[in-house]
């Protein structure tokens, strides 16, 4: 078993994407595009991952962080030049590396694993992965000779019109033999259109020198689609998106309309859930099975039970649990853990609280900085008043509590187990288990006012 390495290529502006944002952070389903790279190349058992970073060069490493080591390729002078920068981590070491570009977010690993196995059955020192598409445009032609065997890789701006009308193409990807790779790309030159140095340019200098060369072609051109511009970012999306839900559905997941539905590629779903149209599921989440999601529901990094509802809401970065109804318009902020059998219903907005099992905010209601235990019922309008103007504070109501409609808990302050709060009440004090809280002035009627008021005018 030879060692493997990987050199990922995101040093580019990528101007055609018009974007302060460097071309490879661009996100593919709510992702940057190279951590899908990455993503699908640490799967690989691979030793090393080296990343040529350039332009947005604190961007990405801020986003891959210690997945990868880095490389700096300080002027853009293509792609052999940007491998050429891994040399100090992995010019002297034995074994097979990978190139990979970090703006093809649609690349699977099983595509590269099996990249890989062909490589080393062919005994080849490099092996390019191809694809066939009826619009070859843009991309570098595989040249292959009477044999079938590959000859050369040409880029679309110096090829011949014959070249041309080639239909297998170049995807970026490669396997090399690490040793033959570094000293090769010492005698890359840039005499082309370009005045750049290929990476490709490497397969005619291993040719000349004997070695053998390969060329594994997938059979699925979508997936090796280079992100260059916003069309070809949309593209990628929708390609991806139909990926994902089609995985969801095949894996026991009723999807709506999935068209409409959109599923990042770190959610995990369970059996029997349904997703209704214009549901937003992102980022590190996980859904139970038998839950009913959307329609129109945004969630991203949660972990939702069984058996649990969320209908036109929001949810972000919070815990829920198991036979749980939230909404509609209802709303969890991060850092919520709802226990089970809880309701949350429409337009209640819910803030680093702890929400115990059996509790119920059923309408119009703000619950932030608290801790609500079990089987608490908090009336319409009760709002938690955490915060003075400079600092947050604790509400805690206790087991079993009712609060009344339209009540005022300003924290910090402590609402007793089984107590009660009559509407209506401003609550500042602690209020003892099992006592009644009234915090309103009296009601004063003032007979005939309004006749009063009405002779003045």
């Amino acid at each position: 078993m030879y060692n493997r390495y990987a050199v990922i290529l995101a040093a580019g502006q990528g101007t055609r994407m018009k974007s302060k944002l460097y071309k490879v952070l661009h996100p593919v389903c709510k992702k940057p595009m190279v951590q899908h790279v990455v993503d699908q190349v640490v799967k690989l058992n691979v030793t090393e991952v080296v990343t040529i970073i350039g332009h947005g060069a604190e961007q990405v490493k801020a986003q891959l962080g210690d997945s990868s080591k880095y490389a700096l390729q300080e002027e853009q002078l293509g792609t052999a030049h940007a491998v050429m920068q891994a040399e100090e981590t992995l010019g002297k070491k034995e074994g097979i590396t990978i190139v990979v570009c970090g703006d093809t977010p649609l690349i699977k690993h099983e595509t590269m694993e099996a990249l890989f196995k062909y490589h080393e059955e062919s005994s080849a020192k490099a092996t390019v992965l191809t694809a066939r598409t009826e619009n070859p445009f843009g991309y570098g032609r595989v040249i292959r000779n009477e044999n079938g065997h590959v000859e050369k890789i040409v880029e679309h701006k110096d090829a011949t019109e014959k070249e041309r009308e080639i239909e297998e193409i170049n995807t970026g990807t490669y396997c090399f033999d690490n040793k033959a790779l570094f000293d090769a790309l010492k005698r890359v030159g840039n005499d082309n259109v370009q005045g750049e140095y290929y990476l490709p340019d490497v397969i005619e200098i291993l040719k000349k020198d004997g070695a053998p060369i390969a060329a594994y072609q997938t059979a699925d051109f979508e997936e090796t689609l280079g992100v260059n511009d916003r069309v070809a970012l949309s593209q990628a999306e929708a390609i991806m998106r139909k990926r994902i839900n089609e995985s969801h559905m095949r894996n026991g997941v009723t999807i709506i309309d999935p068209a409409n539905t959109y599923i990042g590629p770190d959610v995990l779903i369970g059996n029997d859930t349904i997703i209704y149209p214009g549901s937003i599921i992102s980022g590190v989440c996980s859904i139970g099975s038998q839950c009913t999601i959307g329609p129109n529901s945004e969630i991203e990094n949660c972990r939702v039970g069984s058996n649990t509802t969320i209908r036109h809401s929001a949810a972000f970065d919070s815990e829920i649990g198991s036979d749980v109804q939230i909404g509609p318009f209802a709303h969890i902020r991060p850092k919520s853990q709802i226990h089970g059998h809880v309701k949350i219903g429409n337009f209640v907005e819910v803030k680093k609280a702890v929400f115990g099992e059996g509790s119920k905010a059923s309408h119009l209601s703000y619950i932030g900085d608290a801790e609500v235990g079990s089987d608490v019922n908090i009336g319409c309008g009760t709002i938690t008043v955490n915060y003075d103007g400079k600092n947050k504070y604790l509400t805690k109501i206790e087991d079993g509590v009712f609060v009344g409609c339209n009540s005022n808990l300003v924290a910090p302050v402590t609402i007793g187990k089984n107590a009660y709060i009559a509407a209506g009440s401003t609550i500042t004090e602690d209020v003892p288990g099992d006592a009644l809280s009234i915090a309103r002035a009296r009601q004063v009627n003032k007979e005939n006012y309004v006749e009063k008021l009405n002779k003045k005018k």
